[in-house]
């Protein structure tokens, strides 16, 4: 799908309706920014990419790319997307949502890095500082790519924001814990 139709049928059914109908066979139609965003986050960031969470992981556009790089481990987590990431990337996803993320369901894991792309400027925001803060306790970095200014991501939630990369629209923020 086009961003244009992407676009469209998120507004027709809503973010959650749209991927509980069209996840198995979603596809970011900004996956060549994202990677070279990815890239770039990667160089000037020194990011350490040794266990990578994929956050809300897509089709794996994320996880791809992180392999490009040499991640030693990815793992990705997407409530709608698993086929679709299955497809790609040969590896499932395990299916949880921001509220299982919020909830806890990551408790007693350990990530380098958090990669969370094109996806976390769709949480609900009330629940937007619990997930913050979850994420915040598995990992020392964050990298959320999005085509917005959004989310803020605030200092209280366990995150300081350590610098931004704009690559053809595509925003990488690094955040450290």
């Amino acid at each position: 799908m086009s961003e244009e139709s992407i676009r469209n049928e998120y507004e027709r059914y809503g973010a959650e309706q749209y991927y509980r109908r069209f996840g198995a066979r979603y596809r970011n139609p900004h996956e060549a920014a994202v990677r070279l965003a990815i890239h770039s986050a990667a160089t000037a960031w020194g990011l350490d990419l040794s266990h990578v969470l994929d956050l809300a992981c897509g089709s794996g556009e994320a996880t791809l790319a992180l392999r490009e790089l040499g991640a030693a481990r990815v793992d990705g987590i997407d409530p709608y997307t698993g086929a679709a990431y299955l497809a790609r990337t040969g590896q499932a996803a395990e299916p949880l949502t921001f509220e299982d993320v919020a909830g806890g369901a990551l408790a007693g894991r350990r990530y380098s890095l958090i990669v969370c792309s094109y996806a976390l400027h769709l949480a609900e925001p009330s629940r937007l500082p619990g997930i913050a803060w979850a994420l915040a306790q598995v990992a020392p970095a964050l990298l959320i790519l999005t085509p917005h200014k959004r989310p803020v991501i605030r200092a209280e939630w366990g995150w300081r924001l350590e610098g931004e990369i704009v690559v053809e629209r595509v925003r990488a923020r690094g955040y450290k814990g």
